[in-house]
């Protein structure tokens, strides 16, 4: 049966979407994690505390569809790199389930009883359900950046050889400052344009700002490293990007600073890193003077954040550090071309019906909270 897109076609648009999927993630869960992260510092007594659950409480199921769907996106559309890098990451995962576990529990019992010792262990499990996922996932993406140590044998069985503990190299904790920096701005941001003024405003703005300074260090260190550290991958043989999925028909080597050429060979991709510098600057001004700016830069910052992880990598997926030659790219780890077609379609669909429900919820939700909407009965 002939297709409309040709298969070439389908893998690059299906990068984009899986980007664009785990953008849409960042942008609304991203806040909730950050809100989260911050709770025990900017609220002093529980009437604050709720001040800053309630601030998201309405909203922050609604944000798991986009890791849900993302998760989705990933196994139909590259499979090779679902098994891989689920088994591979397993046991940090599990971490990130475990933590992601709490915050449910934690909105719901919190105020179940007037304890303050059991309110206080509860928001300092919300703590944890923000603080973790968010340097999980940084570290995860600096992992991915400098290799993951998998193999694959000529029945393209893929063999994990890492552990848990070797996640948690230099590079891939830097990634992981950056990952939870970037969202206590953008939860910040959300708080500043959320709740009523007050001092839990100003604490959620003054906490913003440090960490927006510490966005723009780190993701500038972690670019000069990527730059001058043997760190990164390319192609040097032919490849078939019509071809069907087989990872192991090509030859890679390991290049440093092979990760910034696409800049040169694709210039609009410096969008990317440029949006990650400008966004948080912006944040950085929108959180001193307390205005909406605040959200708005720290969208842009995310967005840029994130996508420059994909547009330095492209066409990579998930390099191998110990045979570059198994590496997953966008070309070689796909679906078939049905498949991805079929795909498509259904999120041609699906896709506008969730933008649709996002947007109407925030806006029948928008405008500020006061604490004493935060306090009331049937609140978390």
């Amino acid at each position: 049966m002939d297709l409309p897109l040709d298969y070439a076609t389908l893998k690059v648009i299906w990068w984009g979407l899986v980007g664009i999927l785990l953008i849409g993630y960042a942008l609304t869960d991203g806040y909730d994690l950050g809100v989260a992260t911050l709770l025990p510092f900017v609220a002093k007594d529980d009437r604050e505390r709720r001040l800053v659950i309630n601030s998201v409480g309405p909203t922050w199921e609604g944000h798991q569809v986009w890791l849900i769907t993302g998760g989705g996106a990933l196994f139909a559309a590259w499979p090779y790199v679902y098994a891989i890098s689920f088994s591979g990451f397993y046991l940090a995962m599990f971490v990130v389930l475990a933590a992601l576990i709490l915050r449910p529990v934690g909105f719901k019992y919190r105020s179940k009883r007037p304890s303050a010792k059991w309110r206080s262990g509860w928001d300092w499990a919300l703590f944890v359900g923000g603080f973790v996922p968010a340097l999980i996932f940084g570290v995860a993406l600096g992992n991915v950046l400098q290799g993951v140590p998998f193999e694959i044998d000529r029945t393209l069985r893929a063999t994990y050889h890492g552990g848990l503990l070797g996640l948690l190299n230099p590079f891939a904790l830097l990634a992981g400052l950056a990952s939870v920096a970037m969202l206590v701005v953008h939860g910040a941001s959300w708080l500043v344009v959320k709740i009523e003024h007050g001092p839990v405003m100003d604490r959620a703005a003054k906490f913003g700002q440090i960490a927006a300074i510490g966005v723009i260090a780190f993701y500038a260190i972690a670019g000069i490293w990527l730059a001058m550290a043997g760190m990164g991958y390319r192609i040097v043989s032919d490849v078939d990007p019509n071809g069907v999925a087989n990872p192991l028909r090509k030859e890679v080597v390991v290049e440093a600073g092979a990760w910034l050429t696409n800049y040169g060979k694709y210039p609009w991709m410096i969008l990317a890193p440029v949006l990650g510098f400008v966004g948080s600057a912006l944040a950085f001004v929108g959180l001193r003077n307390k205005t909406s700016l605040s959200l708005i830069g720290s969208a842009l910052a995310a967005t840029g954040i994130v996508g420059s992880v994909g547009t330095s990598m492209f066409p990579f997926i998930l390099p191998s550090s110990l045979d570059p030659n198994a590496s997953l790219t966008v070309w070689d780890s796909s679906s078939s071309h049905l498949t991805l077609f079929i795909m498509l379609v259904v999120t041609g669909v699906m896709l506008p019906i969730v933008l649709a429900y996002t947007a109407w919820v925030f806006k029948v939700l928008w405008g500020r909270l006061s604490a004493d909407e935060a306090n009331a009965p049937g609140t978390y």
